[in-house]
């Protein structure tokens, strides 16, 4: 993974839709282990931190909307 210096996406979460029409979630960023390519000292402990509270409730809202999302997507029409 090549890291801009200007920015960097260190957590990201996305609901997509494809061209079949078909709604998907996306998690992304940087792995924990490369955090250190991109930050330093103080600012490498604070984006620890950010991703410390910031992963757990995105990972579970990612869980929560695949699921209903699968439950959508295979739920054949009446």
């Amino acid at each position: 993974m090549k890291l801009s210096k200007a920015e960097a996406n260190i957590l990201g979460f996305k609901v997509l839709i494809n061209t079949k029409g078909v709604v998907e979630t996306e998690m992304s960023g940087i792995p924990e282990k490369d955090l250190h390519k991109a930050f330093k000292d103080g600012e490498l402990e604070t984006i620890r931190n950010i991703i410390s509270l910031a992963k757990p409730k995105l990972e579970s809202l990612h869980a929560f909307l695949e699921e209903e999302l699968n439950a959508l997507n295979h739920n054949p029409t009446i």
